[in-house]
């Protein structure tokens, strides 16, 4: 007994189809070239008929009907040439084309008229419109689906190049463009509708297979349309009134969902963008004839993507869009679909929106208004789903909200009262991602906003960034820390040409600022500072101020009071005492001594009640001493005060090398022009705080004495009589002294110290060389 046949699969059975029927093809392909290269007209046909015959199949699908199709086409090309090359020799060609009917089957017969019919036209030997027209009609004797439709595919592709075209050969006596449209038009027609009737064929459970054999057919009935489209002679008015009319009709009546959506697409896609904008109303009348299931939707923003672009590649047609009434047509169009087609899908009509927005900020730049529009509709509809906008969706509306930012600067986009609405419809972590798209708009164009609503809204539409949101911590510390700074940056931008419309501005911000909690404030408050610092200065200038714009400098530093003490009670002291040092500053280049006592008292404040670290002490309290070393406004009362702060503040300090350090400083703030004290300079650079202690070490002892000898050099320098060559000798020697017990083991900061002190030296024996006055003051000092 012989072993039973393996069961072959649907593909596998496909492939064996395939192999055999093209195996026929090439075996009596072989035998046609044969007769052909014995000049044997009768037997190359006869092969040729066997040949075509094989394409009468109905086992193959689609796509292995195609490659044998191919090949079969492949091997016509031989015997087109022989027809021509018969003709040449003086053969009629009107004899051959009433030859080839004789074949005994309608499909190979129908190939090899439409083949020898390819070189008839081509003769000229009878015009080209009646042969084009005998063609086409006798091709409805061909009424299976999917033969039909590759044998006027086999037509179109024969004679594309042979249509009597404006400028073609074949025009005049074989016709004019009008018969080539009507050749396309009809052969269109019948395709369509071969190919519509592939859908109600075979059985109910096979549908979803039929409608992907036709999703794979589809571009045989498109390439109709692709030829009427490069046809020369086809002009604004034989489209308007010949083309456009018969091919809607066609999808119209075919009530077909597959064939609607892919016949609008396409002729969407193939006809000029000039065309379309001139049949606007006509393309609108059409869509709303589709079949319910079909989406419209995606169809129009198909059309608007390609006028937007028209608009944007050839801004000189834009007043023809305003002319003909363009977004009036598309808005509603948009609107109807919406309404009509109540199951659309939110990514639908995301997109659809968003094509007509890309159309509004292309073609009607200078109207906001429509803008507006677009926004406000979108908002209505989009929330009437009553669903989440998610997936792709979400993609499509950030591009909504980004067109008019890609246009506009964002000043005017702050007027538009939907745009918030539609930001509404994004989840949070989007809207923060558009709102940082905002604020990143807003600092390329390096627009100034001068107005405080505007500033109100702005910061309304990025609220996110701003508010706080209850997290303790970020879940992204640098994202979050990318986007503060972000949004401190834009403070820079906000700047009103008066000054008191900038104060308000200023308020209006820290409004704003107020409710971010202290995550945020450490960022955000300091540029308001800066900025209300910067308006200070303005105020001081006094340029060019209207009536009724003038504002007390008082009032802004009573502002920046305000601002700082947020930022203290909202954990950021050591920030808040800077500050409070940065405005000290300005309120003394202003002449306010009592406002400058004010911010180093409340500096003061924060550095006993909250600056613990030895560390930033000796930071914070150097930043006091140089502060207040610049500052010239304070009365000698005030003065004393601080100055005793600062020294009781040094005396204080966790090591005795940070407080020796800390009381030079100090030494400063008792030499200042018109009040120079030897007496109190003298005892800050005491020889009493240089002394050796256990706690400093003899390292340490020789380091401070090394840096403590500078300030000595400088006052002696400066004159002061309290400092005496006797007194610089004697610190001299002990720093000698102390660096000879400096211990081996500390070799590299022992180098340091050995160097710094080197340095002095040779300091000491450069002034001593000068000669003069100065020399003389320096001659006594043994180095």
């Amino acid at each position: 007994m012989s072993a039973p046949e393996a069961t072959l699969s649907p593909a596998e059975e496909q492939q064996k189809w395939l192999t055999e029927t093209t195996n026929n093809v090439k075996q009596h392909a072989y035998y046609m070239k044969q007769a052909i290269d014995d000049n044997n007209l009768r037997e190359a046909l006869k092969h040729t008929a066997a040949m075509l015959s094989e394409l009468r199949t109905s086992q193959l699908s689609p796509q292995k009907y195609y490659a044998l199709y191919m090949k079969a086409c492949d091997e016509l090309l031989h015997l087109e040439s022989f027809f021509r090359e018969l003709h040449k020799g003086g053969r009629s060609i009107a004899e051959l084309y009433e030859l080839v009917q004789h074949a005994g089957n309608i499909l190979p017969r129908m190939y090899l008229l439409i083949t020898v019919g390819s070189v008839f036209v081509q003769s000229k030997d009878a015009p080209a419109k009646d042969i084009l027209k005998d063609l086409v009609e006798m091709a409805r004797g061909v009424q299976h689906p999917l033969r039909g439709l590759f044998l006027r595919a086999y037509l179109a592709q024969c004679t594309k190049d042979k249509l009597p075209d404006q400028g073609s050969e074949y025009e005049g006596e074989g016709g004019d463009v009008k018969d080539a449209v009507e050749f396309l038009l009809q052969n269109f027609t019948e395709m369509n509708k071969l190919w519509v009737r592939m859908q109600h064929q075979g059985s109910p459970r096979l549908k979803e297979k039929r409608e992907k054999e036709r999703q794979e057919l589809r571009d045989l009935v498109g390439k109709n349309l692709l030829v009427l489209s490069q046809l020369e002679g086809v002009d604004l008015e034989i489209y308007q009134e010949l083309v456009l009319p018969r091919v809607l009709e066609q999808v119209v009546n075919c009530k077909d969902e597959i064939g609607q959506t892919y016949l609008m697409d396409a002729i969407i896609q193939v006809f000029p963008d000039d065309f379309h904008l001139n049949t606007l109303e006509t393309l609108n009348k059409a869509l709303g004839q589709m079949q319910p299931t079909v989406k419209t939707g995606s169809v129009l923003a198909s059309l608007m993507t390609r006028l937007s672009r028209y608009a944007l590649e050839s801004p000189e047609v834009i007043p023809k869009f305003e002319e003909l009434q363009a977004f009036s047509l598309l808005r509603e169009a948009v609107k109807k679909v919406s309404e009509i087609q109540t199951d659309v899908a939110m990514l639908d009509l995301v997109t659809l929106y968003q094509a007509l927005m890309s159309f509004v900020v292309q073609v009607h730049k200078a109207s906001l208004d429509k803008v507006d529009e677009v926004l406000a509709e979108a908002a209505t509809v989009l929330a009437a789903q009553n669903q989440a906008v998610s997936g792709k969706a979400v993609t499509e509306l950030v591009a909504l909200l980004s067109a008019p930012l890609s246009v506009y600067d964002v000043v005017p986009i702050l007027s538009l009262q939907a745009y918030p609405k539609v930001m509404e419809l994004l989840e949070e972590p989007v809207r923060k991602e558009m709102a940082v798209t905002i604020v990143r708009s807003v600092l390329k164009s390096n627009t100034c906003i001068t107005d405080s609503e505007k500033v109100d809204t702005l910061f309304g539409f990025i609220s996110l960034l701003i508010k706080d949101d209850g997290l303790s911590e970020p879940e992204d510390e640098e994202e979050f820390e990318e986007q503060q700074c972000l949004v401190s940056r834009l403070v820079m931008l906000l700047k009103a040409p008066q000054p008191k419309s900038q104060l308000a501005i200023l308020n209006t911000v820290r409004h704003h600022f107020g409710m971010g909690g202290p995550l945020r404030l450490k960022y955000t408050l300091p540029p308001l500072v800066f900025a209300g610092l910067r308006l200070i200065t303005q105020v001081q200038k006094g340029e060019d101020v209207e009536e009724g714009e003038k504002v007390s400098r008082k009032t802004i530093f009573g502002f920046l009071h305000q601002t700082v003490q947020a930022l203290g009670s909202n954990g950021q002291p050591g920030l808040a005492m800077r500050l409070y040092l940065q405005c000290a500053a300005a309120a003394n280049a202003n002449g306010f001594e009592d406002i400058a006592y004010e911010f180093f008292t409340q500096g003061f404040l924060i550095y006993e009640e909250e600056i613990s670290d030895s560390r930033e002490q000796v930071t914070s309290l150097q930043l006091f001493i140089g502060t207040l070393h610049l500052c010239t406004c304070f009365g000698q009362e005030n003065r004393d005060a601080l100055v005793h702060k600062c020294t009781t503040y040094s005396s204080r300090l966790l090591k005795k090398s940070e407080q020796c350090r800390a009381a030079y400083s100090c030494s400063h703030l008792f030499w200042v022009p018109g009040s120079k004290d030897s007496e109190n300079v003298a005892l800050c650079l005491s020889e009493r705080r240089m002394a050796s202690t256990p706690q400093m070490g003899a390292q340490g002892s020789a380091t401070v004495a090394a840096a403590s000898l500078w300030r000595y050099l400088y006052f002696f320098d400066e004159g002061n009589t309290a400092v005496t060559v006797q007194l610089l000798q004697g610190l001299m020697d002990l720093i000698a002294e102390e660096m000879a017990k400096t211990q081996s083991d500390d070799a590299e900061g022992s180098n340091q110290t050995e160097n710094f002190y080197a340095s002095t030296l040779r300091h000491i024996k450069h002034k001593k060389a000068e000669g003069g006055e100065v020399g003389a003051r320096y001659a006594e000092l043994n180095v």
